[in-house]
């Protein structure tokens, strides 16, 4: 199955889509201000150094000084081991005008600058290479003693006779491939060769690597056999994509081009109105049934319907058919959404085990594709599919939408007659501790409406009871719940 990538490039945010058989499988959003320092390698120039804290002031080019502490110098580190040793104090080990290597991991807020490590580390896709250090770890999250001997093991086999450095092995590379680790470690060995260059040759203060932007992990992470097409629509990053590629991935440049039509690239494939239609609760399904997906903080629910699905020899086999086919949307949507973390599916109850189970194995052939850690349980005593998808990056609705200034993201507003009420209990309790001449109450078109029809009696009544004149202002910038009771 052929797979094509489109990148809509502009100053303010990078937009990735993968599309698959006409439709879009992936999305992935990057802004130009969300991007952060972190992970950044400077050329550092030390400005100060202060005893007392055992710190520095490093400039790195930036508005503030970046800071740079005792225990984030490699060098002042005890390495041999020894518990409680003290690292060398900072002022043997710096000086002011020194120049130095520096990574940030920690970006700056508010008046803080940013914090500095002199210890470097490169995130490629399955590895973190470490320069200075000289040992192989395994993420903790591989848990089995076997698994992680039996990769300890291939890197070793792996890795150059004369390597120096140090290599973390992270959770994607369990199932990866000798030649996807190889790509890895020889695109690392090239970066740090090109910060070792910049270091020696750029003056101080200078940039040396920046994490790489999302349209070169593109490049590095999301290209494999099934990709046919890479299509750019700037020319300007078309050119410094191939470049890049020229450089760590030359292997992907046949497949990269410059498009150059005239209607908008994700408008030609449909992805704005795919965007759209993510953001929504309502998933439709082409056989008339629907999804219904609801994002919570604890976890996501999705819920399955036959809506107007009426197919099949009977009611049974109706079922089936489209818990097979919300399988596949529902694999779909956990991917165009980057949902992540626990996830709960309710399909329509079945009575044959064989359906469930059948149901089961299309879900995990749907799930096996992506690319993301997925793991999936059997139907609980509920009825109910529970499974997990690791966080990798904010979910789409979490980088486009903001809870709702209405509902505050319960979904659901007061009614208007509801929020008349609470008008009419706030009048009376401020007739008894005041006695203003006139109460005007300001609230939304809708209230306002019905306090003038429906609820007049109920007005009027009260106004008699507390004696005083009651006016009504419509305020066209309030929300159905928002009302205020002004004191004349």
């Amino acid at each position: 199955m052929n797979e094509d990538i489109l990148i809509n490039i502009t100053p303010q945010e990078t937009r990735v889509a993968l599309i698959m058989q006409g439709s879009v499988q992936e999305l992935h959003i990057e802004r130009t201000l969300t991007r952060g320092l972190a992970g950044n390698v400077y050329s550092g120039k030390v400005v100060r150094v202060l005893p007392g804290m055992q710190s520095a002031f490093i400039d790195i080019g930036l508005e503030r000084a970046a800071f740079l502490h005792v225990a984030d110098i490699w060098e002042a580190r005890p390495h041999d081991g020894a518990q409680n040793a003290q690292p060398t104090p900072i002022e043997k080990l710096l000086f002011d005008g020194q120049v130095l290597t520096v990574q940030v991991i920690k970006d700056p807020i508010g008046t803080k600058g940013a914090r500095l490590s002199t210890q470097i580390s490169i995130a490629g896709r399955m590895l973190v290479y470490l320069p200075q250090d000289g040992h192989i770890g395994i993420s903790q999250k591989i848990e089995k003693e076997s698994d992680r001997e039996a990769l300890r093991a291939r890197m070793q086999s792996l890795l150059p006779p004369e390597e120096k450095g140090g290599y973390i092995v992270r959770t994607q590379a369990e199932d990866a491939s000798d030649s996807d680790l190889q790509a890895d470690i020889e695109y690392l060995r090239k970066t740090w060769g090109a910060i070792c260059h910049g270091a020696r040759t750029r003056p101080p203060t200078s940039l040396l690597h920046q994490d790489l932007s999302l349209a070169q992990r593109v490049l590095r992470d999301f290209v494999h056999d099934e990709t046919a097409t890479i299509q750019v629509d700037s020319r300007e990053n078309f050119l410094s994509l191939t470049e890049f590629g020229r450089v760590y991935t030359p292997s992907v440049l046949q497949r990269l081009t410059h498009y150059t039509g005239e209607r908008p690239l994700f408008d030609l494939y449909g992805v704005e109105e795919e965007i759209h239609r993510a953001l929504g609760r309502r998933v439709d399904l082409k056989s008339g049934g629907y999804l219904i997906v609801d994002q919570t903080e604890a976890m996501t629910t999705i819920d399955v319907n036959t809506g107007g699905f009426v197919g099949g020899r009977n009611f049974a086999d109706t079922i089936f058919k489209t818990n097979l086919e919300a399988a596949h949307a529902i694999a779909r949507q956990l991917r165009l959404r980057n949902l992540g973390g626990i996830i709960i599916l309710d399909f329509i109850d079945m009575e044959n085990n064989e359906h469930r189970n059948a149901v089961l194995a299309e879900l995990k052939k749907a799930l096996a594709r992506d690319r993301t850690k997925v793991s999936v349980s059997g139907f609980s005593a509920l009825g109910l599919v529970e499974m997990t998808r690791k966080r990798t990056r904010e979910s789409l609705a979490h980088i486009l939408c903001e809870p709702c200034p209405a509902c505050e993201g319960k979904g659901q507003v007061k009614t208007s007659r509801t929020i008349c009420y609470e008008i009419l209990r706030e009048l009376l309790r401020e007739a008894k501790q005041f006695n203003p001449r006139e109460f005007r109450i300001l609230a939304s078109q809708e209230v306002v409406d019905l306090f003038l029809e429906e609820e007049s009696q109920h007005l009027a009544m009260l106004g008699d009871f507390i004696g005083k004149k009651i006016s009504l202002q419509v305020e066209s910038s309030y929300h159905q719940e928002q009302y205020d009771v002004i004191l004349m």
